[in-house]
């Protein structure tokens, strides 16, 4: 007895587990699929400020009309309907009563007066043919539902009735002994027909109020993307649009003011540097100048090459610092076809004995400074001739970004060491950098160079065993 009651006690806790991994494995399921849904429904929302304000202002008024509606719908319309309704089966059940009671006029003129006069209902008596056929149903007809209820459970006879069309009409016949009994009623006075005018009314002012919205909102969003569109071009190193000025609400207004001054103060920092390293490059130049006059004079070789040597890397850090002030100098942006690009990197290439292989993808004009794009791509280009023998280049520009990748079968770049490269003066290693133009800013100017232009530069492992020099540009 014992063994099947712990028989029975395991089924049951293998039924609970069972049951419990059922249940969080529905309770899984659900969440991902809301997850997913969730991430649809954000992904296909717009990303604009522009569209999202109108989302605001619509959403609401179109959902507050919603609702309004259907309430007058379901309650106004509704009822006033009925009660116009529940009218006239009234009057078409005591025109019945009467002609059942009183039947000695044989052609029903008293009551086809009365019914005309007193009750503006057109009625006929017809002989006693069969019911036309049952039309079919509209799909949304609050008349002919309400009608058809109430002579259901006033009359309670054979009926026919055509509420459908546009005529002001509804047609009812009744099946009577040995008679039908036809009634002509106008739709108003069985029906709220001027619902719709109020509908009307509501879509009517609803859109001439989002329509003055949407004027006001439109002048209220331009400044915001003038802003926008003046910090992006900052941004990519191109002077800022010809119509911006600080404009719109008191807080656009301290924002563009704000950014200007950010702007000159960068500006001023930028040229105060430049003109720095200019002036520190030239004074030093004058005294290599003077020590290279002085090592001439001087009668002992031994000491003179050493010193000699010392002031040629002292010379090529100087023009290292020279290069890396007109990185940052101030130059105006251009139209550059890639193609001429292109060609001048195949030319270098081939004066360093390489194999260089391009190729361009979309348009080849883009908008950028000439001088220093052609001062970034030769930096990065300089460094796969020095130490690889065959280079490929790919150039992409495609919505508004180009996509430079350089390709090459050198020894690389270990991945830990990839952002040191940037820095400047850095040396990887004594054997890749013993030349003379070997000074370390190559790399940390290219950079400066893209980043001036709103872009970037990327290292990565090469397909071709070597090193990947990828540069993006907004252009």
């Amino acid at each position: 007895m014992a063994t099947a009651d712990l028989g029975e006690n395991r089924v049951k806790r293998s039924r609970r587990r069972t049951m419990a991994l059922r249940v969080r494995r529905l309770v899984r399921n659900s969440s991902i699929q809301l997850r997913r849904f969730l991430g649809r429904f954000t992904g296909s929302m717009p990303r604009g400020l522009y569209a999202r304000s109108l989302i605001i202002i619509i959403a609401p008024m179109v959902l507050l009309q919603s609702v309004v509606a259907f309430v007058f719908m379901e309650r106004h319309w509704q009822t006033v309907t009925q009660r116009l309704s529940t009218a006239v089966t009234r009057d078409i059940a005591a025109i019945i009563d009467i002609i059942e009671t009183y039947p000695h006029d044989a052609e029903y003129e008293d009551v086809i007066r009365m019914a005309r006069e007193r009750l503006a209902l057109n009625v006929a008596i017809l002989p006693p043919d069969p019911l036309p056929a049952p039309a079919p149903k509209p799909f949304f007809s609050i008349l002919d539902r309400i009608l058809s209820e109430e002579i259901t459970r006033q009359i309670g006879r054979p009926f026919w009735i055509d509420t459908v069309g546009n005529s002001n009409l509804v047609e009812i016949r009744i099946l009577m002994e040995g008679k039908v009994l036809r009634v002509l009623a106008r739709r108003s006075q069985a029906y709220a027909s001027n619902t719709h005018i109020f509908l009307l009314w509501m879509v009517g002012t609803s859109l001439v109020l989002l329509f003055i919205a949407i004027l006001f909102l439109r002048n209220q969003i331009r400044p915001i993307q003038k802003l926008a569109e003046a910090a992006e071009s900052f941004g990519k190193g191109r002077p800022l649009p010809a119509d911006f000025r600080p404009r719109g609400a008191i807080e656009v207004r301290r924002a563009s003011l704000a950014f200007i001054q950010m702007r000159e103060r960068i500006e001023k920092q930028i040229e105060q540097r430049t003109t720095m390293l200019s002036g520190v490059s030239h004074d030093l130049r004058t005294i290599l100048t003077r020590f290279k006059l002085q090592l001439a004079l001087s009668g002992d070789k031994k000491v003179n090459e050493a010193l000699e040597k010392d002031v040629a890397d002292m010379q090529s850090m100087l023009e290292g610092y020279l290069s890396f002030a007109k990185g940052d100098a101030k130059e105006e942006t251009e139209e550059l076809d890639l193609n001429e690009v292109l060609d001048k990197i195949r030319a270098d290439g081939k004066l360093s004995g390489n194999t260089v292989k391009t190729s361009l993808i979309g348009r080849p004009d883009i908008v950028v400074r000439p001088g220093a794009f052609l001062r970034l791509v030769t930096n990065l280009t300089s460094n796969a001739f020095r130490y690889a023998d065959h280079v490929d280049i790919v150039a992409r520009n495609s919505k508004g970004r180009l996509t430079l990748t350089i390709d090459d079968n050198g020894p690389g770049i270990p991945e830990d060491r990839r952002e040191d490269v940037f820095r400047p003066f850095f040396r990887l290693d004594e054997a890749r950098n013993l030349n003379e133009s070997g000074t370390g800013l190559g790399l940390s100017i290219a950079r400066d160079i893209a980043r001036g232009h709103g872009g970037d530069i990327e290292l990565d492992d090469s397909p071709m065993g070597g090193l990947r020099a990828v540069l993006r540009l907004p252009v």
